[in-house]
C-alpha cells in the first residue's frame, strides 16, 4: 500500500494576504503533520514547512494555492491547513465581499 497523498486548491481570503505572520501560522501548523507537505503558486512548487519558502510565495487576496500532503496523515494535514487559510482567515481581517 501507497503513501496516502491528499491535496486541495486553497484561496487566500484575508485582505493581507500571506505576509510573514500568517505565513509562520501555516508553517506552524504544517510541522505538526509527519506528511511532507507543499505548496504550489502557479507552476512555483515550496516546502509548506518551510518559513522562507512560504513567504516567498508572496499570496495576496485571492491568490489560489495547490496544497499537497503525502504521508500517513496527510488528509488531517489538509483539513487544518484549509480551515485555517479559508474559515480562520488566519485570524486577520477578512478580504472585500465576493
Amino acid at each position: 500500500m501507497g503513501e496516502l497523498v491528499c491535496q486541495a486548491e486553497l484561496t487566500i481570503k484575508n485582505a493581507e494576504g500571506l505576509h510573514m505572520r500568517p505565513a509562520m501560522q501555516f508553517v506552524d501548523v504544517a510541522s505538526r503533520y509527519r506528511s511532507k507537505i507543499t505548496v504550489t503558486k502557479n507552476e512555483f512548487e515550496v516546502d509548506g514547512k518551510s518559513i522562507m519558502q512560504v513567504s516567498m510565495l508572496a499570496a495576496s487576496y485571492g491568490t489560489k494555492l495547490l496544497v499537497k500532503a503525502t504521508g500517513p496523515d496527510a488528509h488531517k494535514a489538509i483539513d487544518e491547513l484549509r480551515d485555517l487559510v479559508e474559515v480562520k482567515m488566519f485570524n486577520e481581517t477578512p478580504g472585500p465581499p465576493e
